[in-house]
């Protein structure tokens, strides 16, 4: 049979130079040279037969199709790592799977697992694949973490980890000049990107805001946020998303929040766990570091 995949370093440096939106920073990282990432990455792209960064200046910015194969590859990359990391470590691992959403997983979870790693060696995490309509009840997944409010399923604990902070993000650019966005009005005069499963977002918004309006349009709509993003960067409209699904972008300049007026929702990201089973010390540990991560 003919292997499709490519190989690990190349989705490696992919991976970190994605998270990085730097080859250079990727390739310090990693412990290769610029040069090895970038060979890797053409290669990847080769394969694949699409471009999957963009340059925008001195930052290397995923193209909608690289942040699609992110979103994709990233959770079998984490597992692979886990796995690995149990197997080095030489130790029986208290093994625990998680179904996570992928847009959490990849914008959230995936950056801060290293740090999971490093304190709990002897937990191997495994993850299942996603899916909507999950009843939660699988006896081969020790918990996911879902979207929503109050109304979980009986016999489902559910504990609030992040996701109630929704802020309006643009370009810095869109921060500059006499036309700048400064205050929730100006947001009225851009376009707006609405998120496909959440068109209530911006009413909500300029309802917080306190900022009056017409009927709202949208100059698009995604059914991701990793997609709203590149949208956004690509000076497309002006968005309004969850903030804890942007602290890579926030954190690096690729975006930053156009007014600084946070909303809180009534619904979040919650790690989920069925209360009939026994309890788990491996679980239990896991359960803390996210509370102490989603505090942070």
């Amino acid at each position: 049979m003919r292997i499709h995949s490519p190989s690990l370093p190349e989705l490696h440096a992919f991976a970190t130079a994605a998270r990085l939106g730097s080859f250079s920073q990727a390739a310090e990282e990693l412990s290769v040279t610029q040069g090895a990432i970038s060979r890797a990455i053409a290669r990847l792209e080769e394969h694949l037969g699409i471009a999957l960064f963009a340059r925008e200046g001195r930052r290397s910015v995923l193209t909608r199709a690289g942040a699609d194969y992110l979103q994709a590859v990233g959770p079998s990359m984490a597992t692979i790592e886990s796995a690995t990391l149990a197997v080095r470590t030489r130790r029986s691992p208290r093994q625990l799977r998680l179904s996570v959403p992928p847009t959490l997983f990849s914008h959230w979870l995936i950056p801060r697992l290293p740090d999971f790693s490093a304190r709990h060696p002897g937990i191997g995490l495994t993850f299942a694949p996603y899916r909507r309509d999950d009843a939660l009840t699988a006896p081969d997944i020790d918990a996911w973490i879902r979207v929503g409010q109050a109304d979980w399923p009986a016999g489902i604990s559910a504990d609030y980890l992040v996701g109630r902070e929704l802020v309006p993000i643009c370009r810095p650019a869109d921060l500059q000049g006499p036309q700048a966005i400064r205050t929730p009005a100006d947001l009225l005069a851009r376009p707006l990107l609405f998120h496909t499963n959440y068109p209530d977002n911006w009413e909500r918004w300029f309802a917080a805001a306190g900022c009056p309006h017409g009927p709202l349009q949208p100059a698009a709509d995604f059914d991701q946020v990793s997609l709203l993003v590149q949208a956004v960067m690509a000076g497309l409209g002006v968005a309004v998303v969850q903030r804890a699904l942007v602290e890579p972008e926030l954190a690096v300049g690729r975006i930053t929040v156009a007014v600084p007026h946070t909303v809180t929702l009534d619904r979040g990201y919650h790690l989920c766990v069925p209360v009939h089973r026994a309890p788990s010390p491996a679980l239990g540990s896991l359960r803390a570091w996210l509370l102490a991560q989603a505090a942070g």
